[in-house]
C-alpha cells in the first residue's frame, strides 16, 4: 500500500466561510480525507489538514489549490499573517522517518502541478531546498518577492518567472510535523510587548527556543489582544508547555490557540489550568476518520 501522507495547505481567507467551505470540499473531490479546518478572521488565513496515500494527496491538494486560485484576490487586503500567495504554503508531511522519501516525492509533484497547470511560480523551502524558510521567502509579502525575482535575486523552481496576477505564489516542502501555536497575553499587555516577547523566544533572541518561529500581532476583531504567535518546528526538543513557560516570564498568559492539528507527544507536560482553544491532536483525528 502507499504511505499515508498529511498536507497542510494555508489558505489566505479567513472570513469567508462559504470560500473556505469550498475550497475544503474541493480537496475532499480530489481524494484526500479533511481531518480539520482553522480559520482566523485577523491572520485572514485557514488552515486544513488532509489525509492521503501517496498519489492521492498531489491530486487534493491541486484540485484545493485550483478552487483557492479561483476565488481568493490577494489585490485585496488579507489580513495580518505574513503571505505570498492566495495558497500561500503547501507542505507534504510525514510523520515517521520511513515516509520522508515518499513525502519527498509527492511534495515535487505537486510543485510541477501547481507550476504547470496552475500557472503559479513554486518556491521550493525547507529538505527540497538546503534548509531556505518560508520567512525567508516571504519577507516584505508579495510585492517584495515579485522585486526579488524581477531583480535575479530569487528564481521559482517550477511554474512561470513572476507571480499570478492574483493569486501571487506558493511556497511548497516536505517536512515532519510542524506545530503553529498562538500564545494570547494577558491586559495590559500591548503589540509592542507581544513583538518583544517574540523577538526574546523565537530561535536566535535572548532566550531562544530551537526551532521556533515567533511574530508579536496584535488581534483587532478581539479587541487588540496581543498574541505571539509562534511556529514551533520540533515538538519533542521543545514541547509547548515549554513555548508557554517562556512567554510567562515576560507577561502573564491569558490563553492558548493550536492551528490545525498537534502530534499528542507536543502536549507533554502542558499545563492544566492554560486553555488551549482548538486542542485537538493527529492520532484522535486519524482515528475518528479511519
Amino acid at each position: 500500500m502507499s504511505p499515508l501522507l498529511l498536507g497542510i495547505p494555508n489558505v489566505s481567507e479567513g472570513r469567508d466561510p462559504a470560500t473556505v467551505a469550498a475550497v475544503g470540499a474541493a480537496y475532499m473531490r480530489g481524494g484526500a480525507r479533511l481531518l480539520d479546518t482553522h480559520s482566523d478572521p485577523d491572520h485572514h488565513r485557514s488552515v486544513h489538514t488532509l489525509a492521503a496515500p501517496q498519489g492521492a494527496l498531489a491530486e487534493a491538494l491541486v484540485s484545493g489549490a485550483r478552487a483557492a486560485v479561483q476565488a481568493i484576490d490577494l489585490t485585496r487586503e488579507r489580513g495580518i499573517h505574513p503571505h505570498v500567495g492566495a495558497i500561500d504554503v503547501a507542505p507534504v508531511v510525514f510523520l515517521d522517518a520511513a515516509r520522508r522519501g515518499a513525502a519527498s516525492a509527492e511534495a515535487l509533484t505537486v510543485a510541477e502541478r501547481l507550476g504547470e497547470e496552475l500557472r503559479l511560480p513554486v518556491f521550493l523551502y525547507g529538505l527540497l531546498a538546503g534548509g531556505r524558510t518560508r520567512a525567508f521567502l516571504r519577507r516584505g509579502g508579495i510585492a517584495e518577492l515579485d522585486r526579488r525575482v524581477h531583480a535575479g535575486e530569487l528564481r521559482p523552481d517550477f511554474g512561470p518567472p513572476r507571480p499570478h496576477p492574483t493569486a501571487g505564489a506558493v511556497l511548497v516542502a516536505a517536512r515532519p510535523p510542524l506545530v503553529a501555536f498562538n500564545v494570547e497575553l494577558a491586559r495590559p499587555a500591548t503589540l509592542d510587548d507581544a513583538r518583544a516577547i517574540a523577538a526574546a523566544i523565537r530561535e536566535g533572541g535572548a532566550a531562544g527556543l530551537p526551532g521556533v518561529r515567533a511574530l508579536g500581532l496584535e488581534l483587532t476583531r478581539q479587541g487588540g489582544t496581543a498574541q505571539v504567535s509562534t511556529n514551533v518546528e520540533d515538538h519533542r526538543a521543545v514541547p509547548l508547555a515549554r513555548v508557554v513557560e517562556a512567554v510567562a516570564r515576560h507577561a502573564r498568559v491569558a490563553a492558548c490557540e493550536l492551528v490545525g492539528l498537534a502530534p499528542e507527544a507536543a502536549f507533554d507536560g502542558f499545563p492544566e489550568d492554560i486553555e488551549v482553544k482548538g486542542r485537538r491532536t493527529v492520532e484522535d483525528a486519524l482515528a475518528e476518520a479511519a
